[in-house]
């Protein structure tokens, strides 16, 4: 009667526990499928949205403008205000399957210093330039990339992001379509005057490991720290120098396991000129896994992961985030993530940091 009692006792026992364990899961679940969703999604593109990059206009931020490329044999570059609305005299069409886009602070043209939206052209087998804002070509109609490459999809320009030194020195660093896997995959060009007032490009290094699994189209770089990051689509993000000065060396590869499917968009939220986080698009699961900038005490290059957020925007491509306020709705900082449906979606830095990020 005694062990019959027992065996009762334990079974129940077991009964709260797995009661317990089972409603533990449910809320795990729940909570990880919270969506934050976007302040505003912009007016759709006419055919593929792509890539947005935020021009920060240092006179008057609350004018500042995302700029964002429409992926497509005649495609072009979207300008949009704070509310993602469509700016039809500065958008630039007719441009051949512009890829990603990135921002050139300052660069001299004509003995004045000039911000310049860049873009691949991809089927242009070219790098173009705009002045901003007024969205006019610098560039003389573009600037090849990857000359010489015979093998196919290796001279087919994709990811872009632009590199400042400390020394002034403005780069553009570009990715391709597809390259080779011991080192090359992406080429850093200086970016000059050619005399004329139009911009010139010269090559000064080939670098980058690559998988071979799929691509490398997103490029970010960390002025601050002197970094530029890309993802490696089904692999990883690996970490370099954007200095060429200080060699081709590897120095990290993180982010290699949790994602459903394609490291995507990268962008980097700075709390101050060493700190923040480094946001990863999780391109198959809608979401972004965001990593610490900063790395360890015994490992500076060890970007810690920290959490992993759902958004609205879907299969999102490129993305692109500030930590300047900007007006009231984006008083912590603005983050822009491509969306599938030909839009982008903006997002308050407050939303995606959620209770266990900081906010500038």
């Amino acid at each position: 009667m005694v062990k019959k009692i027992i065996l009762s006792i334990s079974l129940f026992t077991l009964a709260v526990l797995s009661f317990s364990c089972q409603n533990d899961k449910k809320n795990t679940k729940t909570a990880s499928k919270t969506v934050v969703k976007p302040v505003f999604i912009s007016e759709p593109v006419q055919f593929d949205s792509d890539d947005p990059a935020i021009w920060i206009n240092k006179a008057d931020v609350s004018k500042s403008l995302v700029i964002g490329t429409d992926k497509e044999k005649d495609g072009g570059l979207y300008v949009f205000d704070l509310q993602g609305k469509i700016l039809k005299d500065k958008t630039v069409k007719n441009l051949k399957r512009p890829n990603n886009v990135d921002i050139a602070y300052g660069l001299v043209l004509n003995g004045k210093p000039t911000d310049v939206a860049i873009t691949t052209e991809r089927l242009g087998q070219d790098l173009r330039f705009f002045s901003i804002p007024d969205m006019k070509p610098v560039d003389n109609g573009g600037i090849k990339v990857f000359e010489n490459e015979t093998e196919a999809d290796y001279n087919a320009p994709m990811g872009i992001a632009v590199y400042t030194s400390k020394d002034a020195k403005i780069y553009a660093i570009v990715g391709r379509k597809t390259g080779p896997k011991t080192g090359g995959y992406l080429y850093q060009y200086l970016l000059e005057d050619n005399g004329n007032g139009k911009v010139k490009a010269t090559l000064v290094r080939k670098f980058g490991e690559y998988s071979g699994k799929k691509e490398i189209e997103s490029i970010a770089v960390d002025n601050e720290l002197g970094y530029v990051y890309y993802s490696d689509e089904q692999f990883g993000v690996r970490q370099y120098y954007a200095d060429p000065a200080k060699g081709d060396e590897q120095l990290s590869l993180f982010g290699t396991t949790g994602f459903a499917e394609d490291h995507e968009g990268i962008s980097i939220y700075k709390l101050t000129d060493t700190t923040g986080y480094i946001l990863v698009s999780d391109q198959g699961a809608n979401r972004f896994q965001i990593f610490s900038r900063e790395g360890t005490k015994n490992n500076p290059f060890e970007h810690k992961y920290l959490k992993t957020i759902n958004v609205s925007a879907t299969e999102s491509d490129g993305s692109e985030i500030t930590s300047i306020p900007l007006n009231s709705n984006f008083k912590h900082g603005l983050f822009v993530a491509m969306s599938t449906d030909k839009t982008f979606h903006f997002y308050r830095w407050e939303d995606i940091a959620g209770k266990n990020l900081k906010i500038k």
